[in-house]
């Protein structure tokens, strides 16, 4: 199972220093996460996605990191985009089934008015009393939803389309 926390601020400045916090947190065996990311939006509306450095992430396989990608994309892009055909629909479909429905969007969508950023974590393993602790002096808004391991296979398959071991 997954969490994926987004921690709500009113600025960049404030998210950056939570952001710095969960990657010594990940240092210190808190917590082990397949995503993690800043989304600011600047005043003119514009969206903004700042990541670790290459050098500091963590080794993903390409299910992981796809999957991150999709998850992160629909919960942050999505409701900009519109649904767009059969296949875009049905990963729609399956995030709703993992926790992160239309309503969950909408609360993310909330956080991220323009002049305000959110921290994005997709943890796999998480200490939560000691990562809320040291979240704490930072304030935001949090919204956190559980992914299944099932969940994240099943869209990861969806991802990957159609097998051709034919």
């Amino acid at each position: 199972m997954s969490e994926l926390i987004v921690i709500g601020y009113e600025g960049k400045a404030v998210a950056d220093k939570a952001f710095a916090a969960v990657q010594k947190l990940r240092d210190d065996k808190v917590l082990e996460f397949n995503g993690l990311a800043v989304v600011s939006v600047d005043e003119n509306g514009e969206t903004h996605v700042d990541t670790p450095a290459r050098s500091e992430e963590v080794a993903l396989s390409a299910t992981a990191g796809a999957l991150w990608g999709l998850v992160f994309g629909m919960v942050i892009l999505t409701p900009a985009m519109g649904v767009v055909g059969a296949a875009l629909g049905g990963l729609i479909g399956k995030l709703n089934q993992m926790g992160v429905d239309n309503k969950f969007r909408g609360k993310v969508q909330e956080l991220l008015r323009p002049g305000h950023a959110a921290v994005i974590v997709m943890a796999s393993e998480i200490a939560e009393d000691t990562f809320a602790e040291a979240m704490a002096p930072f304030g935001g808004t949090v919204l956190k939803t559980t992914l299944s391991e099932e969940s994240e296979r099943e869209l990861a398959e969806q991802l990957a389309g159609p097998s051709s071991d034919a």
